[in-house]
This record gives structure tokens, C-alpha cells and sequence, in this order.
């Protein structure tokens, strides 16, 4: 695991052995696989010094070499913040965040009046601690569905972890209540998602849509509903509601789909979050408690998930 001490602006790390005799350029292109055009804007702006002294991107460098990156510019506020955002925080560093994002709260804005979404909260909360830094999330919830999401603190990790994300190399494991009894124990659904013409927010297994693949495995069945768990290889938006409803298990509560009307919101919880942190390399997991009211999810211990 690497390890990184923040010196005001600058995140300060001590070159461990195994990347002795790598240089600067390698650990951006090939160890963090950053995209060119930030690599190219940080070693323009000389926001790497090696030792103290401006960083030669292809010099090799040496066990114990003391190298500065330059990553947390103050920066203003993208949106602004006009009450109190009281959010769950799950993990975080100098680097991410992860919040337990609770029911009927958007990711993010849709629209200029939209100022209680999830990332005004996030806002809030880096402001609360006096840091000047603009947030962003890396993945999105639905509305109304609750759990684990995870926010970059600034341009690098985010930019790795959006290529982690699309490598697939962040692991999401959801909780979902179905309407009936599944025959199979455990499954993978693998149909593709498109736009439904008929409805301007609802989504369908289209032929002609984009590909969609999520495994499940039955946990419990109570009182004719089954508790399943569901990881997903894609993110389409509504991918676990539209495959369930697919194959005729629709989620409780998600009246959108199909589903009875047992609860305000459908029953689907991001109930842990998986990934390798994007500077440090450390394993990263967190679960994600339970926090509707009255609760949707019972008799289900979180950290056994």
C-alpha cells in the first residue's frame, strides 16, 4: 500500500520499492492509467516536484524518493449552498468519499431549482470541514434508491476512478425485495436496456439497447416476496428494476415496473461498495446500514452481505 501525507496543496508520497525504477510518466500512464489531457496539464503546470526540485518525468526513480503532487487547488463551489445537509458519511480520506445515501434524494440536479440532491450534501459536508474543493460523484443512485456512493475529491482520483469504473473494477452489491417465489437460487440476467418511447423517464429490455448483465443470489423468501442480492457487470440506469420486472419478480414499492405499492420507494439498497482506492491501492469496502423509516429490510445482517 502506498502511503501519502497531505502537505497543504501538495499530497506528499514516499516512492516505495516496488516502483523503484519507474519514472513519473510511468506511474500516470501505466500504474494510474490518468487520461493524457490531465497528465499533460499537471506536468505543464509543474505540479510534480521530486525531492524538492521540479520533477524530469523520465528520470527512474529510486526506494525512498520523496515525490509531490500538486492536487488540491481550492476551488469554488459549483453550486450553491442555502440550508443543512445532515448525510451519512461510510468512508473517506483526502482523496474519496463514500455517503450513505438516503431515500428521495437525487444524485445530482436535473434542473436549476433541484438544490437538495445528494451532491449539494456532499458539497456541504467538504465545506463543513473548511475544505475548498469541488466534489463529484463517480457512479449515480436512482432516486429513491438507497446505499453506498462513492465522490471524488478531486481531478485525479477521479479521472481513475472513472476508468475503473469502466473496467469494471468497482464491485456494487445491492439488496432487493421481489414480488414472488424465484425458482432459481442463483442466476444471471442478461438482456439489453433501452429508452421506453412511451414513457420519458422509464426504461425496457430492447433489443436494440445498450447491454446490460446483472447476477443475483436468492438470500430468503417471506410471505410470498423473495430478499435477493444483485451485482452488476453494466450500469444502466434502472438496470436492476427493468431485468426483475423482465422476468416477472418486479421490485416491491416500485410501482413504475410493475410492482406493488407495499412501500413508498421500489426495495433496493446499495448495500456494500467494493474498490481498490485510486491513489493508495489500499482495498476499500463498505457497508452501507439500513436507514428508512419505518424500515423496508428486516431480519438482514448488512455485513454478511
Amino acid at each position: 500500500m502506498l502511503k501519502t501525507t497531505r502537505k497543504g496543496n501538495w499530497m506528499e508520497m514516499i516512492t516505495p520499492k516496488y516502483w523503484e525504477g519507474k519514472t513519473i510518466e510511468d506511474i500516470f500512464r501505466k500504474e494510474w492509467e490518468v487520461p493524457k489531457k490531465l497528465t499533460h496539464q499537471i506536468r505543464m503546470e509543474h505540479n510534480v516536484l521530486v525531492n524538492g526540485d521540479k520533477a524530469n518525468w523520465n528520470n527512474p526513480l529510486k526506494n525512498g524518493d520523496k515525490v509531490l503532487i500538486k492536487l488540491f487547488e481550492e476551488a469554488e463551489p459549483p453550486i450553491l449552498l442555502n440550508c443543512f445537509y445532515d448525510i451519512q458519511v461510510l468512508y473517506e480520506d483526502d482523496h474519496v468519499i463514500v455517503f450513505n445515501k438516503p431515500p428521495f434524494m437525487s444524485t445530482h440536479p436535473n434542473n436549476e431549482s433541484d438544490k437538495s440532491t445528494l451532491l449539494h450534501a456532499a458539497q456541504f459536508h467538504v465545506q463543513s470541514n473548511g475544505e475548498k474543493v469541488s466534489v463529484r460523484h463517480v457512479h449515480r443512485l436512482d432516486k429513491d434508491t438507497t446505499g453506498a456512493i462513492l465522490f471524488a475529491k478531486h481531478a485525479l482520483s477521479g479521472a481513475i476512478l472513472d476508468r475503473m469504473l469502466e473496467k469494471h473494477e468497482i464491485k456494487r452489491t445491492y439488496l432487493a425485495i421481489i414480488d414472488g417465489h424465484i425458482k432459481k437460487k442463483k442466476g444471471t440476467i442478461r438482456e439489453p436496456i433501452g429508452r421506453d418511447r412511451h414513457h420519458a423517464t422509464r426504461r425496457r429490455v430492447s433489443p436494440s439497447g445498450q447491454a446490460a448483465i446483472t447476477h443475483f443470489q436468492f438470500i430468503k423468501e417471506e410471505k410470498g416476496h423473495s430478499y435477493v442480492k444483485c451485482w452488476l457487470e453494466t450500469g444502466r440506469t434502472h438496470q436492476i428494476r427493468v431485468h426483475f420486472s423482465h422476468i416477472g419478480h418486479p421490485l416491491l414499492g416500485d410501482t413504475l415496473y410493475g410492482g406493488k405499492p407495499l412501500f413508498k420507494r421500489q426495495a433496493l439498497h446499495a448495500a456494500k461498495l467494493e474498490f481498490t482506492h485510486p491513489i493508495t491501492g489500499e482495498n476499500v469496502i463498505c457497508f452501507a446500514p439500513f436507514i428508512d423509516q419505518p424500515p423496508i429490510f428486516k431480519g438482514i445482517d448488512i455485513y454478511s452481505i
